[in-house]
């Protein structure tokens, strides 16, 4: 008898509602560094006692963010405490070594280095450590403190606490637990092909990194505009087009069909540029026909690039990515005006026929006007770059290419900060980030590339991720056991998901080793494992028989075992791990949480009874916890999650 009930569809509270500000906000300047700022006084208090009171009201009303960032409030009322002259000292909070606490305030020795020699009463960093701890509001959230070493401030949380922020979670839901970043609105700059090419095993990178570093600063309350720069503009669309023309006369009606295959197409024109001389005179004037607006061409080059993007499409449908296309030819009318800009600044310089900006470090100037007059990749970066911040009045733009193109997005933000469109402070907002990413290798090393040398295609390649796990599916007996569409939506789910978590899990900036079978193990840090570990936490659920939304309104979480405890505390670092995996634009970090996760999980159901137990309430609330965490983590990572498997 086959199974009826959908393997992908989630509990109706199960997933989050990702709220969007779409407000404009005008272009400024501000620190990146998260601070937390208290209420402010209408005095200032000399007295401890006195500023500890006012701070306390302040901070029991004001504590929002991650549980790093409510620490950090609770320790900046210390410090205004503690130092009430320097205003300008941050919390400095860490999580520390467990056998001494879960997190730590380091902030002593660089006081103790600030105020020495100006008359205050301290005498060394511990003392200054210890007024710290000794100044700390009260809170429910800190069970205990103890003084380390050199003044280092050693926090215990209340397990208490930990449980009821993870039961306040469970009902009010997982975005409540959305970190807090200094911007509202971002760019993400990913993917971007080029036109009238296929997508290959090279924009895998892009597309997953871009769209993973997207969904994380929308989880956050960022506006993200996903942008795709295709390559759709240049000197390559006159071969293209004359190549139509010629072996098609009624291109109109049969260029779906001429471009089917769109490398063999470029190829074919390609090698007509390079050794017809005839071909080639005629493919330049085809540009200029193009770049004047001659309507056979601009229908031409539309063609071309609509049939471009059903191809892409179709690699988009299948990563569940999404994206609003601004290529090359729509910032091509803004190069002039960045041009002038430039130019007005004092930065352009004509060298060797052509108009160049000199970069200090740098061996080469950065083009922006061709010796032909004619515009280039960097030319279009600056309008682009100035187009976001002015029109699109964007705080981050954020640039994900191979690292092969960091030089050129150096020498891009050096111009715009020596034009003035950007600080000259790279901690300041608004601000610009290249997110460099390493190769793709085959199992010999090398770029991986077919058998015959070829550059591999990316929905050939993920089409083969889905087949291999759809056998695996097979071969499990899955397919007596479900229906063919469940059977199809798994293998996708797993298969695609397999592809991007072994991808994101590595450092970015490393080259990693594309291999089918062991992405696909069922065992280790891989997507395969991490989902069948979710379907796991899933059926546990549900063979209790009990119903999980009526237990999270009459329930209670107790945190009374060692592995208990471990596990919640991991639970409500999550949003300090978003936090620092958008900060520093690195996926992996949030991949190592979930793993982690899922190791942390293992442990407590292997040592804590849940269906049966006298704690079985409570620990199946925690087990719905981590099931709801695990699947925002999948959610932020592209992947779509499994509930039987």
């Amino acid at each position: 008898m086959r199974n009826t009930l959908p393997l992908l569809l989630p509990p109706v509270s199960s997933l989050p509602i990702l709220s969007e500000n779409f407000n404009r906000f005008s272009l400024f300047h501000s620190s990146p560094s998260a601070t937390y700022v208290l209420r402010a006084t209408s005095r200032r208090f000399s007295s401890t006692t006195k500023a500890q009171s006012i701070l306390n009201v302040a901070v029991d009303q004001e504590i929002t963010g991650s549980l790093k960032q409510q620490l950090a409030k609770l320790f900046e009322a210390s410090l205004r405490a503690t130092v009430p002259d320097e205003l300008d000292v941050e919390p400095l909070i860490a999580a520390c070594n467990p056998r001494f606490g879960d997190y730590q305030c380091n902030n002593a020795m660089s006081l103790w280095t600030k105020i020495k020699g100006k008359g205050t009463e301290f005498t060394g960093p511990q003392p200054i450590g210890r007024a710290i701890m000794n100044n700390i509001p009260a809170s429910e959230i800190i069970e205990s403190c103890t003084i380390a070493g050199p003044g280092f401030v050693n926090v215990v949380l209340s397990k208490q606490w930990i449980a009821k922020s993870i039961q306040k979670m469970l009902i009010d839901g997982i975005e409540t637990w959305a970190p807090k970043l200094p911007i509202k609105r971002a760019v993400v700059d990913f993917s971007s092909p080029n036109i009238a090419k296929e997508m290959h095993v090279g924009h895998l990178r892009s597309t997953i990194i871009g769209d993973t570093l997207a969904r994380m600063l929308e989880f956050s309350n960022v506006e993200v505009l996903r942008r795709n720069h295709v390559g759709d503009w240049g000197t390559q669309f006159g071969m293209l087009i004359e190549y139509l023309f010629e072996m098609f006369p009624n291109w109109e009606v049969t260029s779906d069909q001429a471009i089917e295959d769109l490398e063999a197409f470029y190829k074919a024109s390609k090698q007509r540029f390079d050794y017809d001389p005839i071909f080639k005179e005629r493919a330049q004037r085809a540009v200029v026909s193009l770049q004047g607006g001659e309507e056979k061409y601009r229908k031409a080059w539309a063609q071309i690039c609509e049939i471009s993007r059903r191809g892409y499409e179709r690699v988009y449908h299948r990563l569940g990515v999404q994206l609003e296309e601004k290529g090359e030819s729509f910032y091509n009318p803004y190069i002039p005006r960045a041009i002038e800009a430039l130019s007005n600044a004092g930065l352009v310089e004509e060298s060797e026929g052509a108009r160049v900006i000199f970069i200090e470090g740098k061996n080469i100037p950065l083009i922006v006007v061709k010796r032909d007059g004619g515009y280039n990749y960097a030319s279009t970066d600056l309008a682009a770059l100035q187009y976001r911040l002015k029109e699109e009045k964007a705080e981050w733009i954020i640039y994900v290419t191979d690292v092969g193109q960091r030089e050129h997005f150096e020498m891009v933000f050096t111009a715009a900060r020596r034009v003035g469109w950007l600080p000259t402070d790279d901690n300041l907002y608004p601000k610009a980030s290249h997110v460099g990413f390493g190769l793709v290798l085959g199992e010999d090393g090398r770029r991986f590339r077919t058998r015959s040398t070829e550059v591999v295609k990316l929905v050939d390649l993920l089409d083969e991720a889905k087949t291999r796990c759809k056998a695996a599916l097979i071969e499990r007996g899955k397919a007596d056991e479900w229906t063919e569409e469940e059977l199809e939506k798994t293998a996708e789910a797993v298969g695609y998901g397999a592809v991007k978590y072994a991808d994101l899990k590595n450092n970015r900036l490393t080259n990693y080793t594309f291999n089918f079978d062991q992405m696909l193990n069922d065992k280790g840090n891989t997507a395969v494992y991490l989902l069948y570990a979710h379907a796991r936490i899933c059926s546990i659920i549900r063979k209790s028989g009990k119903d999980i939304e009526e237990l999270k309104k009459t329930g209670k979480i107790e945190l009374a075992h060692p592995d208990e405890r471990v596990l919640g505390l991991h639970l409500l670092q999550f949003a300090e791990i978003v936090e620092e995996a958008c900060t520093n634009l690195l996926p992996n970090v949030l991949c190592e949480y979930l793993y982690n996760l899922s190791e942390y999980f293992t442990k407590f159901y292997s040592n804590c009874q849940v269906v049966g137990s006298a704690e079985e309430t409570s620990r199946l609330l925690l087990c719905e916890a981590t099931a709801v965490v695990m699947r925002n983590c999948f959610n932020l990572l592209g992947i779509v999650p499994v509930y039987r498997i």
